[in-house]
C-alpha cells in the first residue's frame, strides 16, 4: 500500500474509534451468528447497490419491463452519480452475465487503454520530474495527474451489454440518473467522509504540484467551496447534459461526437498526450469467463487484465484442507487462508497483465497440480516472509452491483474510478461547463519496468484490481456477487465462496462475518516486493487468541476497521427460483425485490 498525501487523508477519515469503543449491538432471534440482517427475499426481481436510491432505480427499471441488463446500467449511472468518489463514466467497467436464453455465462472486459502519444520512456521521465514531496516513494506511477489515466470504458461497456441483452431505450435507461443529477439527492453518510477526504487530498497535492488543474473538480464537486456534507442535496447539472447526450447520441456521442471533441480540447489545455483518436479507437471486448471447481462448485471470474483469477488461486490451494474441520474460530483456518492469499498473489504480482500484450500461462495457474505445490510449502507452524519461489513451466474504490430479473438473467458488475476517487481531473467543454464527471486513475496500476509483463505501454490496457464473480452448481446460475475494494477483491471472494460452501453461511450471513485483509504482497505495478510478511489486518469479531497464535506464528498482525470491501450479493435459490438479496453492511447499501 502506498501512503500519498490523498491516501492519508482517507485513512484520517476512517473512524478508528470503532476499534476499541464496546458494540453496544443487539441480538436476533434466528438466523447465523454474525448476521446483521435477514437476506431479502423476492420472485420477479432483485438489486444490491451500495446506495438505497439506486438499488431503487433499478427496481423501477425492471418493474418497466427491463431487462436485468437494464436495470444494471440505470443503477450504474446513478452510482456514477450518487458516489463519484468510488466510480462514474470516466471508469472502467467489467461483468458477467448470465443469460437464461442460451444458458452460459458471458462476460464483458470494458476497460481503456493508455494513450497513443506517451511512451513508456516518456513516462519514465515524466514520473521522475514528480515533485520529490508527492513523489511515490517505490518509484511507480503517481494515482493522480494525466499521466495515470486511461481511455474510460465505463460508456462503451453500458452500450455492448445494452445491445446484446437490453430491452428499453437507452433514453429511459438513463432517465432517472438525469433527473437526480438535475433535482438532486441527499448525500449517503460513507461517501460524505470519503468526498470530503478526497477533495482535500486533491487540494492539497494541486499545491504541490502534482495535478494539472483542479478548477474544473472544485467546480463539479464542491459547490460552495466545499464537499457536500450527509443528508445535503447535491445536484450534477453538467453530468445531467452529458449524460442526456449519451442518451441520445449513443456510445459515438462519448467516444467519437463532442463529448470526445471536448476531452480532446480538454487534455491538450493541460498538456496531456491523450487525444480525440484514442478516444475513437476504443472498444470493449467480451471475453469468456474463466473457472475453477470448489468442492462441487464452480466459481467464475473474468481472465485478466484483470485479478480475478487470484481468488480461483486460493479456492484451489484451500481445497485440499479441511476447513469446515479447522472451524472458523481456529487459528489454523485463518493461517492456512493467508498463506494461500500470498502464493496467489505472488503469481498476481508476475503475470497477470493485459493478454494482448503479454503471454499469460492461464491454464497451468489455475491447474490443481499447481495448487498442490503452493499448497505443499505452506507451514502450519510459519508464516511467509517473502514470495514463495515457484516458476511457472515454459514461460479504495470501486462500486459492485448485482440484478436480477423474472426471466433469470442475473448480472454481476463492477465499476470503478480506481483509487481515491481518481486523477483529479474533470474535462469541461471549453465555454466554462464542466462534463460532470472525473477520469479515472487505472494508469497507475501499469509498471515502469520494461522486463515486467504489466509494463506501460501505448494502447495497453493495465493490470486491474476490479472483478465481478458468479457461482453455478451442475451447470446452473447459483450466486451473483462481488466484494469491492482494490487487493481486497480476490481474497474477499475467497471468504464468500468459503463461507458458503464450507461453512453453509447464507448469503448475507457470509458477508456480515468477520474478514481479514492481509495487505503487502508484491505488487504488479512494482516496487517494492514483499519481504517481511506484509500486515494480517483483521475486524474485531476475531477473538484476540486467534490474532495471539497468528503473532506467534510469524504475522504481523492488527485489528483495524475500513479495508475490508463493500460486498452485495443474489442468491437463486435452486429449489423456488426466488432470489436472495445481500447488501454489505460496511457500506450504505441495499438489497431490495419484488
Amino acid at each position: 500500500m502506498r501512503y500519498t498525501p490523498l491516501f492519508a487523508a482517507l485513512l484520517i477519515t476512517t473512524p478508528l474509534a470503532a476499534q476499541t469503543a464496546p458494540k453496544d449491538q443487539g441480538d436476533r432471534y434466528s438466523g447465523t451468528a454474525g448476521a446483521s440482517r435477514s437476506a431479502v427475499i423476492a420472485q420477479n426481481g432483485m438489486a444490491a447497490t451500495s446506495q438505497p436510491l439506486a438499488t431503487q432505480i433499478a427496481l423501477e427499471i425492471l418493474k418497466a419491463g427491463g431487462s436485468a441488463v437494464d436495470a444494471a446500467i440505470a443503477a450504474n449511472a446513478a452510482l456514477g452519480l450518487m458516489e463519484p468518489t468510488g466510480n462514474g463514466i470516466g471508469g472502467d467497467l467489467f461483468a458477467i452475465i448470465w443469460d437464461p436464453k442460451t444458458q452460459k455465462l458471458h462476460g464483458l472486459n470494458a476497460s481503456g487503454r493508455a494513450p497513443m502519444g506517451l511512451s513508456l520512456k516518456q513516462l519514465q521521465e515524466r514520473t521522475r520530474k514528480m515533485p520529490r514531496s508527492v513523489r511515490d516513494s517505490d518509484g511507480t506511477i503517481a494515482d493522480w495527474g494525466s499521466a495515470s489515466v486511461t481511455i474510460p470504458g465505463t460508456v462503451d461497456g453500458w452500450f455492448e451489454m445494452h445491445g446484446k441483452f437490453g430491452k428499453l431505450p437507452m433514453r429511459q435507461v438513463l432517465a432517472p440518473s438525469i433527473r437526480y443529477a438535475q433535482q438532486g439527492f441527499p448525500v449517503s453518510e460513507l461517501i460524505a467522509q470519503y468526498w470530503k477526504a478526497n477533495t482535500a487530498g486533491f487540494e492539497a497535492l494541486h499545491k504541490e504540484g502534482a495535478i494539472e488543474e483542479i478548477d474544473n473538480m472544485r467546480r463539479a464537486y464542491m459547490p460552495g467551496g466545499k464537499a457536500p456534507a450527509e443528508g445535503e442535496i447535491f445536484k450534477n447539472p453538467d453530468l445531467a447534459l452529458t449524460l442526456i447526450e449519451i442518451a441520445e447520441g449513443g456510445r459515438d456521442a462519448f467516444y467519437k461526437g463532442s463529448l470526445a471533441q471536448s476531452m480532446d480540447r480538454y487534455f491538450k489545455r493541460i498538456g496531456a498526450p491523450h487525444r480525440y483518436e484514442d478516444f475513437a479507437a476504443h472498444k470493449g471486448e467480451w471475453v469468456e469467463p474463466v473457472s475453477t471447481s470448489y468442492r462441487g462448485y464452480d466459481v467464475w471470474e473474468i481472465p485478466p487484465n484483470g485479478q480475478g483469477i487470484a481468488a480461483l488461486q486460493i479456492l484451489n490451494i484451500l481445497e485440499g484442507y479441511d476447513l469446515k474441520a479447522m472451524g472458523r474460530g481456529s487459528a489454523d483456518f485463518w493461517h492456512v487462508f493467508i498463506e494461500a492469499k500470498k502464493r496467489a498473489f505472488a503469481d498476481r504480482a508476475k503475470y497477470y497483465a493485459d493478454p494482448a500484450f503479454a503471454s499469460i500461462p492461464l491454464k497451468e495457474l489455475l491447474s490443481k497440480e499447481r495448487a498442490a505445490k503452493q499448497r505443499a510449502d505452506i507451514d502450519m507452524g510459519k508464516a511467509a516472509l517473502a514470495d514463495p519461489a515457484l516458476p511457472v513451466d515454459g514461460g479504495n474504490d470501486t462500486i459492485y452491483m448485482t440484478v436480477a430479473d423474472k426471466d433469470g438473467m442475473m448480472v454481476s458488475l463492477i465499476q470503478s474510478n480506481y483509487r481515491g476517487m481518481g486523477s483529479g481531473l474533470v474535462p469541461d467543454d471549453g465555454n466554462g461547463r464542466t462534463l460532470g464527471f472525473m477520469f479515472q486513475d487505472r494508469g497507475a496500476q501499469f509498471s515502469l519496468d520494461a522486463k515486467h509483463a504489466n509494463a506501460y505501454a501505448p494502447g495497453k490496457r493495465p493490470f486491474h484490481t476490479i472483478i465481478p464473480a458468479f457461482m453455478t452448481k451442475d451447470g446452473k446460475p447459483l450466486l451473483s456477487f462481488g466484494v469491492m475494494g482494490g487487493a481486497m477483491q480476490p481474497q474477499g471472494h475467497a471468504q464468500i465462496v468459503v463461507n458458503m460452501v464450507d461453512f453453509g453461511m447464507t448469503v448475507q450471513a457470509a458477508g456480515d462475518v468477520a474478514r481479514f485483509h492481509h495487505d503487502g504482497s508484491t505488487d504488479p505495478e512494482g516496487g517494492k516486493a514483499m519481504t517481511e510478511g506484509g500486515v494480517v489486518e483483521i475486524e474485531t469479531g476475531v477473538p484476540q487468541t486467534i490474532a495471539d497464535e497468528l503473532k506467534k506464528r510469524g504475522h504481523k498482525v492488527k485489528y483495524s476497521v475500513g479495508p475490508y470491501g463493500g460486498y452485495q450479493a443474489i442468491w437463486r435459490d435452486p429449489v423456488t427460483g426466488a432470489y436472495w438479496g445481500a447488501s454489505e453492511f460496511r457500506k450504505d447499501g441495499q438489497a431490495a425485490g419484488y
